[in-house]
């Protein structure tokens, strides 16, 4: 599906919206955006990678408190440096898009909550969740008491096998409970 980064043809255009859930408007922006990235010699080369630094310059992203994770869990890099290609880029953006279903968003979501790559939600996961939504300055952090009664209330609502983490479809089903998590689960460029 490579193509150089500085044309985007009409077959692969259609291919990327058989793929995605984005719009062809959608994708001719994301294809802008990422190739604004790009120095001037890297945009005639075929499948190029765009360090996460510079993925993270993106306003879309750089306030985002999940910004370094969202970057790793989409990276197809074999060195796991959360680098992008164009296609992790629309993989990215389709997963938060507007269009995407529930199962695709709390799928990622779950992903990126899922810090150690182990494929359950761990009392460290939900640590570093936690810390990620309120900050870890010194004025926002939780004391260890409040963070442990907090993760005791998570695993207590969500872990319905009693088993100490919280898998996929566990998530799935305290997600498929939250009214307004589809809606908040984006991304616009």
């Amino acid at each position: 599906m490579g193509t150089t980064a500085s044309q985007l043809g009409k077959d692969l255009l259609s291919e990327y919206q058989e793929l995605t859930f984005l719009t062809k408007q959608e994708i001719l922006l994301a294809h802008k955006r990422f190739t604004e990235l790009l120095t001037k010699d890297e945009k005639d080369l075929p499948n190029v990678r765009v360090p996460m630094e510079k993925i993270l310059t993106l306003p879309e992203l750089k306030s985002n408190p999940f910004r370094t994770r969202i970057c790793q869990v989409f990276s197809t890099s074999i060195v796991k440096d959360g680098s992008l290609t164009f296609e992790d880029f629309l993989d990215l953006l389709s997963a938060f898009s507007d269009s995407a279903t529930l199962e695709i968003k709390s799928h990622y979501a779950f992903r990126i909550f899922d810090f150690d790559d182990d494929g359950t939600l761990d009392c460290g996961d939900l640590e570093k969740l936690v810390n990620c939504l309120t900050g870890e300055t010194e004025d926002t952090r939780l004391t260890p008491e409040e963070m442990r009664q907090l993760i005791h209330n998570i695993l207590d609502e969500s872990d319905i096998d009693k088993d100490g983490t919280v898998n996929l479809s566990e998530f799935q089903h305290v997600i498929s409970r939250s009214p307004d998590f589809v809606s908040s689960f984006k991304i616009v460029l």
